[in-house]
């Protein structure tokens, strides 16, 4: 194979420190940083006015969901979802979803995502469309069993027929984790068999748990234990559980959460929207927990924006806690890069920009006015930036967006192909 090279010269690199200087990659990697004078490459990008960052890993999103966007704004989650969104996904079928991921795929490219980690339906669909984007995904059918053994069986067996067709697909872009939707909607049998089937492949698990107070009175009533205390009891938990949202957690879960090595997914923007209520991050993270960044789906978000997410999450635990020093800018910038990578353990390959690692990067524009005056870099990311400032885009080497014009897919097109399909799903409900 011809290597292929890119120089991202004269930049300032946010990272371990911020330091001013040049990113060679070959290929899909970083061959070197230096801050010696411009090198020759294939493709020379400058940096000049802008900052370089790893991608940001999105560790929580149901992609295709961008369909409903808007669908059923001001409701609480039980509403939400038994009168409005199961309805409508009733009616899904493999093109909606594709539709629904492209979408979403291109959102996330122009704010800067590289890496995210989705749980919702037809997954070879959507992994069909996060190939032709060039992101990197973990991808997970979403599993419901409400104690059926007919639903249970047929769960297993199209989780299977995703593993098999989409693990490891797109050059290794794509892997699949399984993902039980949560502990009130499975069964124990459903549970234990995805942690046997966990143990026995190596995949990760991504699951919601503990999103409202609704959900942990239905857990504590039907299983005598709150939802993490009931996950551990039945041996569910390890250091292969991505948990999303995890809201609502008494000290002694907290200790397990710890103890089992589980990673949380934080969606600030969600759980507000939803009144699920607010997450004890800054407790869970001074205890040692390895908490990450997610939006959500864009029906309960409603945007896909991990910049805005950063803002949000810093903001919301500050003034929870009546506290301006918990959840520091630095802090948040790792929970949306490292930590999301080491929770889908990528954390070799992807979230900090080093030698040796994938070359997923993001430019951003600084020559803005409300990033003016351009002085404390990582300060003007988290509480000043938002998506729109993004301007170059790279993933595994490959270059999707360039000084904020798309490399891949057509965007007119997929926009058009979204609007019809949500449309034609909606008039069906």
């Amino acid at each position: 194979m011809e290597t292929k090279s890119i120089l991202i010269d004269n930049v300032t690199i946010l990272g371990n420190g911020i330091k001013k200087g040049s990113v060679i990659i070959e290929n899909d990697k970083i061959i070197e940083i230096t801050n010696k004078g411009q090198k020759d490459a294939d493709e020379i990008i400058n940096g000049e006015k802008k900052v370089l960052m790893p991608g940001l890993v999105n560790t929580h999103t149901h992609l295709s969901m961008s369909l409903l966007r808007g669908l059923a704004d001001d409701l609480p989650l039980d509403t939400w979802l038994n009168d409005h969104i199961w309805p409508v996904e009733a009616n899904l079928n493999g093109e909606y979803c594709y539709a629904g991921a492209l979408l979403a795929c291109i959102e996330m490219i122009k704010s800067g995502t590289t890496t995210f980690n989705d749980m919702y339906f037809f997954m070879d669909d959507v992994a069909k469309a996060v190939d032709e984007s060039g992101l990197r995904g973990m991808l997970s059918h979403g599993m419901i069993d409400l104690g059926d053994e007919e639903k249970r069986k047929a769960e297993f067996k199209e989780t299977m027929r995703i593993i098999e067709k989409c693990h490891n697909a797109a050059d290794g872009r794509i892997k699949v984790a399984l993902g039980p939707h949560a502990p009130y909607t499975c069964s124990e049998e459903l549970l234990m068999g995805v942690r046997e089937k966990a143990n026995k492949m190596g995949l990760k698990i991504h699951i919601h748990v503990s999103e409202t107070e609704f959900e942990v009175q239905q857990v504590t009533e039907a299983h005598g234990a709150r939802p993490f205390e009931y996950l551990n009891e039945i041996g569910f938990l390890g250091d292969d559980v991505i948990a999303a949202h995890a809201v609502w957690l008494s000290d002694k879960e907290i200790e397990i959460i710890k103890e089992k090595g589980v990673s949380l997914s934080h969606n600030p923007a969600s759980n507000m929207k939803l009144a699920s209520g607010i997450s004890p991050i800054s407790k869970l993270i001074e205890s040692g927990v390895n908490v990450t960044l997610g939006t959500d789906g864009a029906a309960s978000n409603n945007n896909l924006d991990m910049i805005e997410e950063m803002k949000l999450a810093a903001l919301l635990q500050k003034v929870n806690m009546v506290d301006s020093t918990v959840l520091p800018a630095e802090k948040i910038f790792e929970m949306a890069t490292i930590d999301g990578a080491r929770a889908l353990g990528l954390q070799d390959e992807i979230g900090t920009i080093e030698v040796g690692k994938k070359a997923d990067l993001v430019l951003l524009d600084m020559k803005t006015p409300h990033l003016t005056p351009f002085r404390h870099p990582m300060s003007h990311l988290v509480y000043s930036a938002n998506g729109g400032d993004v301007d170059t885009v790279i993933c595994n080497g490959e270059i999707l967006m360039q000084n904020k014009e798309l490399k891949v897919l057509d965007e007119a097109e997929v926009i058009k192909l979204a609007e019809d399909s949500a449309k034609e799903l909606l008039s069906k409900s």
